[in-house]
């Protein structure tokens, strides 16, 4: 490979100042997500907070409502494939391929697989949401639209769009939750021995 050519490197190639930069922070950005990753509730209580600064802005500001639709499509796209199984059992040429749901109650426990994991979809909502928010300072994006059209047409395509998923995990019989295998208890130990 010749000088120069990775990415990163300077041209007599060592690696550059600005390259060793962006990695570090890459690092640091990476292992501030590997910490969170137990924390589900404190991270989708910090998207929550951040959605509602940035419905704040746009209500305050009264526009970006493009940026603002196109952000709705983009959560409803992966709360879509949060609620679908990894493998379409609609795709399927053989149902006894893939892995399959439990269809009766004393059946083998198998977990729901999801397309997109909890923690994919958390990441992507809340960098979707920091996207618009960078995009509500540039005032190319502030297109002037009737925002009453867009959430009609939002609400339109979201019921369409659930009834669709709805009526597919009906036909397919699985449920996007799982609740865990079930435990069973044995007696309680009283302490006591039996004597021989």
């Amino acid at each position: 490979m010749p000088e120069g050519d990775s990415a990163g490197e300077s041209i007599h190639g060592k690696p550059s100042a600005i390259g060793n930069f962006f990695k570090r922070l890459g690092q640091i950005y990476q292992s501030w997500l590997d910490k969170s990753t137990p924390f589900s509730a404190v991270r989708w209580a910090a998207t929550l907070i951040l959605t509602a600064i940035y419905m704040i802005r746009v209500y305050i500001l009264q526009g970006w409502y493009i940026v603002t639709y196109a952000l709705g499509i983009y959560h409803l796209n992966l709360f879509i494939a949060f609620l679908s199984p990894k493998v379409d059992p609609s795709l399927l040429d053989d149902p006894d391929e893939g892995p399959a749901l439990p269809t009766k109650q004393n059946e083998e426990f198998r977990p729901f697989i999801r397309r997109l994991p909890e923690f994919k979809f958390w990441h992507s909502a809340t960098k979707g949401i920091v996207i618009a928010m960078i995009c509500t300072f540039f005032d190319a994006f502030n297109v002037p639209v009737f925002w009453p059209i867009l959430v009609m047409y939002f609400i339109m395509l979201f019921c369409i769009t659930m009834k669709r998923q709805i009526k597919h995990m009906i036909k397919y019989r699985y449920l996007p939750f799982t609740h865990g295998k079930r435990t069973y208890r044995g007696k309680e130990d009283t302490g006591k021995t039996f004597a021989s």
